[in-house]
């Protein structure tokens, strides 16, 4: 079993728990996806809810990508980071008046709409300013991720997007809204994919609903079709770049452009999960009947995936090279579901040993609470003295 490489000498003094995050190889996730992606003159756009850490949004924007935005929070903070606005998508189900207003007077590339009273709501707050919002159109797909079913949103039965049945009582409606323009349509099936297969149904899909459109007398100049590559969670030493080359060939094989399209990206896990582990002190060792329990300082509350999605982490005793035993890696908040991981292969653990639990830089830091009255957990960069 092949361990991670962590600072450890550097890392024993930092309190615990807090995020490490190796930037070294945040730049090399970044570079493979831009490598790919220019490949074929594809746009990307970071999906900012993966992890807003000020120092990874920066990187992120040094690199050339744009992004995608869920909360007027979000927004503000990429344009602070560095994005340029005319890379900022903004998507979700709920947007709040304020949050529209704001991407409005910074004139962002594009809103995401997915209801009729949203299109209708970001067409009046346009023509109170006297602008012209430009919107694309989240559609269902209807293209099953078979991922887990928290994290699946391309299906007919989600609360995100219009479904095909409504689209011409929509493009109807387009019509009249003379501060809304439409520039494209957008697409998310679902999150932690590894899969090919759909993504390609997902191409077959838009290839048909592109065809709608042209129909109804619309030229599309984007098309934007998520994100939701998956990465590899159980062996993080051994592949901790995402296949950016297999997912980007997908869309170049099977989806149709037309002449002058441009083909846009959500990606956020792929780009920075491998780039962060928790790092959580041992409190006890507990014996149980059949089993041993290490209890650990970190828990549900900072990083929540493992008790919401059952999602599993790669886990390692950093600062042991006792031979391997089984334990239950447990937090110390008062829910049963406060745990990292059943009968993990541990080096022989005791109280003060480290613990890494590996691939956390997605929906880790960002997803902290306080439930308990818990600190936040702290951060730690491996370029730090």
């Amino acid at each position: 079993m092949v361990k991670g490489s962590f600072p450890v000498d550097k890392l024993r003094v930092v309190e615990t728990p807090f995020y490490f995050y190796d930037l070294q190889l945040l730049k090399q996730n970044l570079e493979a996806a831009k490598t790919e992606a220019e490949r074929y003159g594809y746009h990307v756009h970071y999906a900012v809810k993966a992890n807003a850490n000020d120092r990874i949004l920066e990187t992120i924007a040094k690199a050339g990508f744009g992004a995608d935005c869920v909360s007027g929070g979000e927004v503000e903070a990429s344009i602070k980071a560095g994005f340029p606005a005319g890379k900022v998508v903004f998507a979700g189900v709920g947007k709040a008046d304020w949050e529209i207003n704001l991407g409005l007077d910074n004139d962002i590339f594009c809103f995401n709409a997915e209801s009729i009273p949203e299109l209708e709501v970001i067409d009046e707050l346009a023509a109170a300013k006297g602008k012209k919002a430009r919107v694309a159109l989240r559609i269902n797909p209807n293209v099953d991720a078979h991922t887990h079913h928290y994290i699946t949103t391309g299906l007919n039965e989600n609360k995100f997007g219009f479904n095909m049945e409504d689209m011409s009582k929509v493009v109807d409606l387009l019509k009249t809204l003379t501060n809304v323009e439409l520039v494209g349509i957008h697409f998310h099936i679902g999150s932690q994919i590894t899969d090919m297969c759909p993504f390609q149904n997902l191409c077959v899909r838009v290839n048909e609903i592109q065809d709608f459109f042209e129909q109804k007398g619309f030229k599309l100049e984007h098309v934007n079709v998520g994100g939701g590559l998956g990465i590899n969670y159980q062996h993080p030493n051994h592949v901790p770049i995402s296949d950016f080359e297999a997912y980007f060939k997908v869309f170049h094989n099977h989806l149709q452009l037309r002449p002058r399209q441009q083909l846009h990206f959500e990606l956020g896990r792929a780009m920075v999960a491998s780039c962060g582990s928790l790092i959580t002190k041992v409190l006890y060792v507990k014996e149980g009947t059949t089993k041993k329990f290490a209890i650990v300082d970190a828990g549900m509350t900072d990083l929540i995936r493992p008790a919401l999605y059952q999602a599993y982490h790669h886990i390692e005793n950093i600062t042991s090279d006792e031979p391997f035993e089984p334990y239950d890696v447990v937090g110390p908040i008062c829910e049963s579901s406060d745990t990292f991981g059943t009968a993990r292969m541990l080096n022989g653990t005791k109280r003060g040993d480290l613990i890494a639990l590996r691939s956390a830089g997605a929906y880790g830091e960002i997803m902290a609470s306080r439930y308990n009255l818990r600190k936040l957990p702290g951060v730690y960069y491996s370029d730090q003295d």
